[in-house]
């Protein structure tokens, strides 16, 4: 098997180059193999083959564990084959054995970005500006021109939420393919829903904190300002609300201010404040 753009071998002097640094301009697969192995034989032509068919959308690296029996040990090589996928400089994902080719292909697919997924892109920015209508076309658009492009179905959600079909939109999050379902902007969109249909049939913000000013014991009222606050990305405010209603009446629609606050963390993902809330809220629960 000739080695090509696509494909190449590489040893110990040039995983670093090739794979490490190489994944951060596109993902790497690397095949770990050795020459006395069947199943190896049996997967190289599988890949070589898929490799020349994406056209330069990952590099195939191939290492003769024979050969490279450090760089083998260096990555946790005990069986054969073993195929790893770099991203960034670190291996994200593998798989062992000669899997069948639509497995690889599902495997390859979960990591490489498709065609589509710039349309994708679009439509979210025009969400974010309130183009309901410019998302839409894009979405059918990529329904018509890539209807196996999973991450559609989140796209769909989001125009759901954005017309305000929160019911319909919480049902279909449900029945999201389960690679989707812990990625973190569908975490993200699970935060939003929820204080979205907090804010379904609720005063305006400025009811809801009069409200509150009269009776700082109003459960519903500081959870309503909360998802105000959210929406208006005033998350600490909204955390501190979700922090005191925690603390003072747990049980309010079934523990919805610790489910609150773990939502708005899969809104921000990482960050002080998230560290610093997070604290707060092992420190009330324990």
């Amino acid at each position: 098997m000739a080695d090509s753009p696509d494909i190449v071998t590489v040893t110990a002097e040039t995983f670093q180059s090739i794979v490490l640094d190489g994944s951060f301009e596109r993902p790497v697969l690397v095949d770990f193999w050795a020459d006395w192995c069947a199943p190896c034989r049996m997967l190289m032509p599988i890949l070589a083959k898929l490799a020349e068919e994406y056209h330069g959308r990952f590099l195939l690296a191939k290492v003769n564990t024979e050969e490279q029996q450090a760089l083998a040990a260096e990555f946790g090589i005990r069986s054969l084959p073993t195929v790893q996928l770099f991203k960034a400089g670190q291996p994200i994902d593998q798989f062992m054995g000669a899997l069948p080719e639509g497995q690889i292909r599902d495997f390859i697919d979960r990591h490489i970005p498709r065609p589509s997924d710039r349309l994708l892109e679009q439509a979210e920015e025009c969400l974010a500006n309130g183009d309901i209508a410019g998302a839409e076309r894009l979405v059918e658009r990529i329904r018509a021109e890539d209807p196996e492009n999973s991450r559609v179905a989140l796209a769909e959600i989001q125009l759901m939420t954005a017309r305000g079909e929160l019911g319909e939109a919480t049902h279909a999050i449900e029945r999201l393919p389960l690679e989707l379902a812990n990625e973190p902007e569908v975490l993200a969109l699970r935060g939003q829903l929820r204080f979205a249909a907090a804010l379904t049939d609720a005063p305006s913000e400025a009811d809801v904190t009069a409200d509150l000013a009269r009776d700082p014991a109003n459960s519903l009222a500081r959870y309503q300002l909360s998802a105000y606050q959210v929406f208006r990305g005033d998350y600490e405010a909204a955390l501190e609300n979700l922090l005191t209603l925690m603390r003072r009446d747990r049980a309010f629609q079934d523990d919805a201010a610790r489910k609150g606050m773990l939502a708005i963390f899969d809104l921000l993902g990482t960050g002080d404040l998230v560290a610093r809330y997070r604290a707060k809220m092992m420190n009330a629960l324990y």
